[in-house]
């Protein structure tokens, strides 16, 4: 079986048994139910049209369950609604579907969870094993987001901006379970773009790509955190960041900038470097300066800080971390790498301390202790 081909055609069969009037949580099960008859069936006997084997046995499904439920006359009215056989576009049913799965009636979990199940194809275990929790839970998730959307009517035109949300905290997540959730992202933002013209679409699928090229690069064969200036570039996909950069320069050519575009200059600028020494941090600042302008975000803010401490000297940084809020996830850690390149290697060494107790990681408290154990045995 071709689980990929399963998955890419879960949406748009999804998308056509809603736009033909079915709720969203017994459309969805009905289209799982004609997922696991492709995979009984097809091996021995391939349907020509994939997607209209689909749809056909998943409406049929659909329709089952409601012949059990619903009066005779209903009954009728549905199986003479049934549409003939046929190839189904699915473009627009797509991306109304991505605004479905996005809606901001639902927490950022529950549409991640969604999005996995009814757009990427997923199932309830794997996107439990990629997260962490009992299946149960996730189930319940899940459940509780279809009824949620399923009395949701979509009469406005769905938000960009919060699917695109919702696709970059997939992403994020990167590889747990048996799923690598940040090549699923890139995925469904690919497929994003097929069916909408829209310059932040592509520039979060630049950014994605930008950022996953380093994966290699990003651990070291222990497990081990390696920061972005002693990676080994050779490591870097260099096929991922050429399409990045093209997809980027294509959207920025638009002039309507947006975040994500501002994010993927900013992973631009980092893979055009042959080594760390020859970044260009002053065209990175001014990025985090447009990234602050479009978002106000206190940790574009942080970022741009550290920006500024490699392009003006670090106590430039400093002064600008010195703006921002002490609370501020990450900014000790900030700190302490500035105080470093700063000549203050005491300073440093106890704000890595404080850092590591911070930290949202393993792999990250474990890289912030070993930094402040390295200056301290300097200075014994």
């Amino acid at each position: 079986m071709d689980e990929v081909l399963l998955r890419s055609l879960t949406p748009g069969v999804l998308a056509v048994l809603v736009r033909r009037g079915a709720d969203f949580a017994a459309a969805e099960d009905a289209v799982q139910d004609a997922l696991l008859e492709a995979v009984r069936v097809w091996p021995r006997d391939p349907p020509r049209d994939a997607k209209g084997w689909l749809i056909t046995v998943a409406w049929r499904r659909f329709l089952d369950g409601r012949r059990a439920e619903a009066a005779r006359r209903r009954r009728e009215d549905l199986v003479e609604e049934e549409p003939a056989p046929g190839p189904v576009s699915g473009v627009d049913d797509t991306l109304r579907l991505y605004f479905l799965c996005a809606h901001p009636s639902l927490t950022p979990s529950s549409a991640v969870a969604l999005t996995l199940r009814a757009v990427g194809g997923l199932s309830t275990r794997q996107i439990a094993r990629a997260y962490l929790v009992p299946e149960a839970t996730m189930a319940q998730r899940i459940s509780r987001a279809k009824r949620t959307v399923s009395e949701v009517r979509l009469d406005r035109p769905g938000d960009v901006a919060t699917v695109l949300r919702v696709l970059y905290l997939v992403f994020n997540e990167g590889y747990s379970g048996d799923v690598d959730l940040a090549a699923e992202a890139i995925r469904l933002t690919r497929q994003l773009a097929r069916v909408i013209d829209h310059p932040e679409v592509s520039g979060l699928l630049a950014l994605m790509l930008l950022h996953h090229a380093r994966r290699a690069a990003r651990t070291a064969p222990d497990g081990s955190l390696v920061p972005l200036a002693e990676q080994d570039r050779g490591l870097w996909d260099t096929r991922a960041i050429a399409e990045g950069v093209d997809i980027l320069q294509a959207a920025l050519a638009r002039d309507r900038l947006g975040e994500y575009q501002a994010q993927a200059a900013v992973a631009a600028l980092h893979a055009d470097a042959p080594r760390a020494e020859e970044t260009d941090w002053p065209q990175i600042v001014e990025w985090y300066d447009e990234l602050v302008d479009l978002t106000g975000s206190p940790v574009a803010r942080l970022n741009r800080a550290v920006a500024v401490g490699e392009a003006d000297g670090p106590r430039a940084g400093l002064a600008a971390l010195a703006e921002l809020d002490a609370a501020l996830p990450r900014r000790t850690a900030a700190a302490a790498y500035l105080h470093e390149r700063d000549g203050d290697p005491d300073t440093a060494a106890r704000l890595y301390a404080e850092a590591a107790h911070a930290a949202s990681s393993v792999a990250e408290r474990d890289h912030l202790t070993r930094q402040a154990a390295r200056l301290n045995a300097r200075g014994r």
